[in-house]
């Protein structure tokens, strides 16, 4: 077992958008960035103490690593956490597909190794899992999770690295009042019984649940979001007031409330950031808390919708 902690933060920067163009409309995300924002943002988190960021290979195929390890490279590398992925449907047909992966990473991230490293979507846990070992043993992977894995997967990834001595240090998936499939499942309380933090990515449903967007102002058109979310935008109305309001009495935004309600579940949000006013709102969320109301109140509204936005590339975790 590596001798090093996680240093697990309260809530871990996203930088899936940061793999578009940067052109408005254009990519999943369709966010106009600019590598001096990027950089203000990156110097904003820096300031405010969030050090945990969390990319892929496959966010805009290496674009987002990229960018990340240039925005980066300011920094001392201990002043940062750097959390990518394994994809196995994106590997390569050599004889170390994870490990010439992971070098490609590093490459692009300008680092010697990774803080965290998971295994993104299951594809063949008895075959994939192993290969964690040896980059564990390199030093080159210092702690290992799995991303959208069911509960039978994450305890068979668990018992095959613990048999090296090693185990599974974080599980990630969707999760958000939409999409609560992983708590109903039982990988919460598997997580909090094994003491393995549980990572929640999509907590505002890449921006459906922010309060910013309705009918009169959709997600940028041309993205691949849009196409997901503009058309139930109306029936997100009710709960998104909600949150508003709940943030009103907070000095807070509603989508602070949305990542505040995830955190009040026990989970670490993976929160992705485009402009340096997300940091602004990722503090006030740490410093929020939800009454047990509050909780179930938004729970029930957010049920009401009868919405299931489990991503095409998920699948359902109650199965």
């Amino acid at each position: 077992m590596t001798s090093d902690n996680l240093n697990l933060p309260r809530i871990a920067l996203g930088t899936w958008a940061w793999g578009d163009s940067g052109e408005t409309g254009d990519g999943y995300f369709g966010s106009s960035l600019t590598r001096v924002g990027l950089q203000e943002i990156a110097d904003k988190a820096h300031a405010a103490g969030f050090a945990l960021w969390d990319t892929a290979v496959v966010y805009g195929m290496g674009r987002s690593e990229t960018v990340l390890g240039e925005v980066l490279k300011r920094f001392a590398r201990s002043d940062y956490q750097l959390s990518t992925k394994f994809t196995p449907q994106a590997a390569g047909a050599g004889d170390d597909p994870m490990g010439d992966m992971l070098e490609q990473s590093l490459a692009r991230l300008g680092a010697d190794s990774v803080d965290l490293y998971w295994i993104h979507n299951p594809a063949d846990v008895a075959r994939w899992t192993p290969r964690l070992i040896p980059l564990l043993r390199s030093g080159k992977v210092k702690h290992v999770g799995v991303s959208n894995h069911n509960l039978g997967e994450i305890g068979l990834a668990n018992q095959i690295l613990g048999e090296a001595g090693f185990r599974i240090e974080a599980v990630q998936n969707h999760y958000s009042l939409l999409y609560r499939s992983s708590e109903n499942a039982g990988i919460l309380d598997y997580c909090r019984n094994q003491g393995i933090p549980f990572f929640a990515y999509m907590v505002l449903e890449q921006g459906a649940l922010s309060g910013k967007y309705s009918r009169e102002n959709p997600l940028p058109e041309g993205s691949d979001r849009a196409k997901i979310y503009n058309g139930i935008l109306p029936q997100l109305q009710v709960l998104t007031d909600k949150l508003a309001a709940i943030g009103q009495n907070h000095g807070a935004a509603a989508p602070d409330v949305a990542v505040a309600w995830a955190i009040a579940k026990g989970a670490t949000p993976i929160i992705g950031v485009t402009k340096p006013s997300h940091v602004d709102a990722l503090v006030r969320a740490t410093r929020l808390s939800l009454s047990s109301e509050d909780i179930a109140e938004l729970e029930a509204l957010a049920d009401a919708t009868n919405l299931n936005t489990r991503g095409w590339w998920e699948k359902d975790m109650q199965v």
